[in-house]
């Protein structure tokens, strides 16, 4: 193997670069395409680490936006739970069908 690389002609490792920062970028995109999709880009997330203890802490305005935003991610929550459970439904029919 080290002779091989001896043996290969000047400037070669720019190619092998050019290949890696490809794949760099691709690899890139396909994680921002997952974090768009699974809004990881919600700037409101920030208001599930309160609880009702924080409330003297908090603005009247900033303990809207709390109640607001965990109304929303309780809602999100359901919503992730319901579309899990039906996958798995027809992922057990489909399974059935075939024994």
């Amino acid at each position: 193997m080290f002779e091989f690389i001896e043996n290969l002609p000047d400037g070669w490792t720019i190619y092998l670069w050019l290949v890696v920062a490809a794949i760099i970028l691709i690899v890139a995109g396909f994680m921002l395409r997952w974090a768009a999709k699974n809004d990881q880009f919600d700037e409101d997330i920030k208001y599930v680490l309160f609880d009702e203890d924080d409330k003297d802490k908090m603005e009247p305005e900033e303990y809207e936006k709390y109640k607001g935003v965990m109304v929303e991610q309780e809602e999100s929550r359901e919503r992730f739970v319901k579309e899990k459970l039906e996958h798995a439904k027809e992922k057990q029919k489909i399974k059935q069908k075939k024994l």
